[in-house]
């Protein structure tokens, strides 16, 4: 008998691109962090921007006090991207970097950069997020209006095309559409219409010839959130491939199917970490990855993960090796890239990819008829309809129809040494970080001219920005002269806003539909009959409450949250969106009359915004105005903000938004010195 020969082993594939969205402080001590993750095995670098950088401030302007630094790393200029990559060949790297309404002058700034090193531009590899309409949904780091974002967003894909070939121009992005509430249906189909009013713009401008558009779909990729269902996720994912597809050959005529392929990045969810029981994020950061990464016909190009530490501030860089290692065990411990596609033939995945497909293109067709995403942004329609269903899933939480480990089930603990010091889990960027960011961008702007840059004076540069954005020519061009003549920041967003404008977007609270009713017997109707009975002892007829978002961050989806319960209890909200100074706040709770006011902050510069608001309303008078703050508050900050006069502090485990609005009752009362109601909440 022939002993049977054994089977050839199968190849493993490659893994993906390993990630940590990572940068903070300065450019020194992120191009510190870098260098360490990539000795730690990091296969790629995700550049993470503070908010002044995202939205076109330089770090001295009143609306980035208390930001600089926070949430990223501030690049002001061309002396900071050389420090932000000094060490690191930019030519072997895969860069991805978050950056949206300046996108294309931070791609300008890393590519003179990559001159500078010596590096070919056309070896360049990586990705600018560059994706507007999610800003105008979701996260607020949106400056320009619609046309003039797509514009910008335009003449970058045509000039990488030509020019940076490995570059992706644009990543459109559905993970923060997640984050503010999107359904897999929503998240798909607001994402595809984004991508068709991106390719639709491209193939019209001219700038590419109708034979190049598939290098074109060829460097269109996508940025993904993944949940903890991570069954129905991995569904997600292939439906967006079978969709895309279908749109790339249909819509553009691409017959390559390499090109077609749908290319995608993700960051598992943030939405779902919690501040309670911490240590249970790191089971969820692991189902979320898997749905990511087990289907191959599926599996993401990169994978970024959270740390397990984010719901309670910024991760150390401990926090950030341990997400990285998730990733390296699976990969190189595991079987999983031994194998084809092991979901294959499944009647059950089947199933549900194909229901996923046919309401994501019902919605598309729905979005087109209004005019396309772009129109549909105008409107608020995409905007209310993420608050409607973010406040749904709020309202799933607070009932308990949606479970969530240590948060409302589950809740007893024993003790967590990880968090037995509140102070230490996290990595807090010291608040003399800004001064120094400003310190030195001042001595840039007074030396670029001299020795050893001796870069020309820049307002040649910034007039000719101007003329090109006055016209019809690329943006790029001029932008690179910008950087080349030690433009900063600021003054390129400046000089862009001087043409195209500003552009604030709908916040969709006023159309959003009721999320939870005030039924006999409830909670609800408990806090609308205080609510009521307080307006009646004030002599009023309704309670004004007015929400403010101030400084840079424009995580909106807590604000809008409130805005929305406050108003189903009977208060009338005052909101006017993101992005406010401190002083526009109080301004506005004068001239409205409110009652009380609600700060809304998540990128940490709440310890120094509060306190300005709280000293601008004592100023004014207006000792009998509560402010009530709401974010991601360590708890010594808390504190610190309750003695400097704060009514109450509320942070993601306060996670009952009923209960939220009966405290803001409960502190009008104590402000105005009413005696306490015994209604129940």
């Amino acid at each position: 008998m022939t002993e049977r020969q054994a089977p050839k082993a199968r190849q493993k594939d490659r893994p993906w691109l390993m990630r940590t969205y990572a940068g903070h402080s300065t450019a020194e001590a992120s191009n510190e962090l870098y260098r360490r993750n990539l000795a730690k095995g990091q296969t790629g670098l995700s550049v993470a921007f503070d908010l002044p950088t995202q939205t076109g401030y330089d770090a001295d302007h009143i609306l980035a006090r208390g930001e600089v630094g926070r949430v990223g790393v501030p690049v002001s200029h061309l002396g900071d991207m050389r420090r932000l990559f000094q060490d690191i060949p930019l030519d072997q790297m895969n860069t991805s970097m978050t950056i949206n309404a300046t996108a294309m002058w931070l791609l300008a700034l890393y590519q003179v950069v990559a001159e500078e090193q010596g590096a070919d531009i056309t070896r360049l590899q990586g990705t600018t997020q560059n994706d507007i309409v999610k800003e105008y949904l979701s996260r607020g780091t949106h400056v320009f209006p619609p046309g003039p974002s797509l514009r910008l967003t335009t003449d970058m894909i045509a000039y990488t095309v030509s020019h940076i070939p490995r570059w992706n121009p644009i990543n459109i992005c559905s993970y923060h559409l997640q984050e503010a509430g999107a359904t897999p249906v929503q998240e798909i189909a607001y994402a595809m219409s984004t991508a068709i009013a991106v390719l639709d713009a491209v193939r019209d401008s001219g700038q590419v010839p109708e034979e190049r558009m598939g290098d074109v779909v060829a460097r269109i990729s996508f940025f993904v959130n993944a949940g903890v269902r991570f069954v129905e996720e991995m569904c997600k994912m292939r439906a967006f491939g079978r969709i895309w597809d279908r749109v790339t050959r249909e819509r553009y005529g691409i017959e390559d199917p390499e090109q077609r392929r749908f290319r995608y990045g993700v960051q598992v969810n943030s939405l779902g970490l919690t501040e309670a029981q911490p240590e249970n994020n790191v089971q969820r950061i692991v189902l979320e990855m898997l749905a990511v990464t087990l289907s191959k016909d599926a599996r993401a190009r990169a994978v970024q993960l959270p740390a397990w530490n984010e719901a309670l501030g910024l991760p150390r860089p401990w926090d950030q090796q341990w997400s990285l290692r998730i990733q390296q065990v699976l990969a190189h411990e595991s079987d999983l890239l031994e194998y084809e596609d092991i979901f294959a033939g499944s009647h059950v995945i089947e199933e549900k990819v194909s229901a996923l497909v046919d309401e994501s293109f019902a919605e598309m067709a729905r979005i087109e008829e209004m005019g396309g995403a772009m129109a549909a942004v105008e409107t608020g329609y995409l905007k209310a309809r993420l608050v409607a269903s973010h406040a749904e899933r709020r309202a799933r939480i607070e009932s308990g129809d949606e479970r969530i480990i240590g948060v409302n089930i589950f809740e007893t603990t024993e003790p967590n040494p990880l968090t037995a010091d509140l102070d230490t889990p996290i990595q807090t960027v010291d608040p003399a970080v800004e001064n120094r960011v400003i310190t030195a961008l001042g001595t840039w702007r007074d030396t670029r001219y001299q020795p050893p840059f001796n870069h020309p004076r820049p307002c040649k540069a910034l007039e000719r920005l101007k003329e090109a954005a006055k016209g019809t020519a690329n943006l790029m061009e001029a932008t690179l002269e910008c950087a080349r003549a030690g433009v900063t920041t600021g003054e390129w967003t400046g000089a862009l806003r001087e043409v195209f404008g500003e552009y604030r977007a709908p916040t969709g609270v006023s159309s959003a539909p009721v999320a939870v009713p005030a039924e006999a017997g409830s909670a609800m109707a408990g806090v609308r009959a205080r609510v009521d009975a307080t307006a009646r002892d004030l002599g009023v007829g309704k309670l004004r409450f007015l929400i403010g978002k101030p400084g840079l961050d424009g995580h909106s989806n807590g604000a809008e949250q409130i805005a929305v319960r406050a108003r189903d209890a009977g208060f009338e909200v005052v909101y006017q969106g993101i992005r406010l100074t401190p002083e526009q706040i109080v301004d506005a709770a004068l001239a409205e009359d409110v009652h009380a006011v609600g700060l809304s902050i998540l990128s940490g510069s709440h310890a120094r915004l509060v306190p300005d608001v709280l000293d601008r309303l004592r100023e004014a008078g207006a000792h009998d105005i509560p402010v009530i703050a709401g974010g991601i508050i360590p708890g010594a900050d808390a504190e610190l903000l309750k003695s400097a006069g704060v009514a109450a502090v509320f942070t993601p485990k306060d996670f009952d938004i009923t209960g939220i609005i009966g405290r803001i009752v409960d502190e009008i009362r104590t402000a105005n010195k009413l005696d306490p109601l015994e209604v129940p909440a």
